[in-house]
């Protein structure tokens, strides 16, 4: 295999590349927009608090879904070769616990730093992490028989919802 046969992304190389940029828009990206000024929030300590929340709860959903998964972790999307199924542990109520907890991160961020582009680059990351599992979703049918059971009965992305 050739070093640049990652270009051909046959296996979700350039989602990774996607969301990386995504992760560099939200850190970075602006907070504002041009002549904005601060949002005058009528309970700003309740946003900061639900901000705070869905962070938290983003972390214990990737770090949960990093630790289930196990040695079938991969940065790409294709599962591995000698991979298993995963559906123990936060896998039994959401198929994606590691983008459902990076969008949750993305969220509470956004509602933390009361900042409307901040919300834009979430749900950017929301609708990024959608497609990119409906991909993985395939290829994971594709390999595990026993996937088209386990997606109808645990939801995608927002645990119990959708």
């Amino acid at each position: 295999m050739s070093q640049l046969s990652w270009l051909k992304g046959k296996r979700g190389e350039w989602y990774l590349v996607v969301q990386a940029a995504l992760f560099v828009l939200l850190v970075f990206g602006p907070r504002s927009f041009p002549g904005q000024s601060a949002p005058n929030l009528p309970w700003p300590w309740f946003v900061l608090l639900a901000g705070t929340i869905l962070f938290l709860v983003g972390i214990v959903l990737s770090v949960c879904g990093t630790l289930s998964l196990g040695k079938n972790l991969s940065p790409l999307s294709y599962p591995k070769e000698q991979g298993r199924l995963v559906v123990s542990g936060v896998y039994r109520i959401v198929r994606h616990p590691i983008y459902s907890g990076i969008i949750f991160m993305a969220f509470g961020w956004g509602m933390w730093l009361e900042s409307w582009p901040v919300i834009g680059y979430a749900l950017l990351i929301l609708i990024f992490f959608d497609i990119k599992s409906r991909r993985e979703e395939f290829w994971l049918a594709e390999k595990y028989p026993e996937y088209a059971a386990y997606r109808k009965r645990v939801r995608k992305l927002i645990p119990f919802v959708w």
